[in-house]
């Protein structure tokens, strides 16, 4: 991945934690909850078409974003939450090269083939 987009998505990476100091949460949920997004990978127990889609879910960042606009529309600090970590979590795989997955393996993202 090119040195542009890694800083891009390391820029994205701190909007989200810029995103949650503007919330009432304790600097530790951040920690605790940022690699909760993860657990779409369990799809990938039924096989890689399932696996693919509930990863792209948990790590689409327009899905993120519509959470956290949902949150502020609700005036919910959760939803809000929910919203930041997703996009947050998203930028920080990006940053390393895990990008949105296709059904034909884990290793085949958008961003290119996974090194091993």
């Amino acid at each position: 991945m090119k040195l542009t987009l890694k800083l891009e998505e390391l820029a994205m990476f701190g909007l989200g934690i810029f995103a949650f100091n503007q919330l009432d949460f304790a600097w530790w949920w951040f920690l605790v909850l940022i690699l909760t997004p993860d657990i779409g990978m369990i799809g990938y127990l039924i096989n890689s078409k399932i696996g693919a889609l509930i990863y792209n879910i948990f790590h689409h960042k327009g899905l993120a974003i519509l959470i956290y606009f949902l949150g502020i529309y609700l005036a919910n600090d959760v939803v809000r939450l929910i919203g930041i970590i997703l996009f947050s979590h998203a930028a920080f795989d990006r940053f390393f090269g895990y990008g949105l997955k296709y059904i034909s393996s884990f290793n085949d993202t958008h961003l290119g083939p996974l090194k091993k």
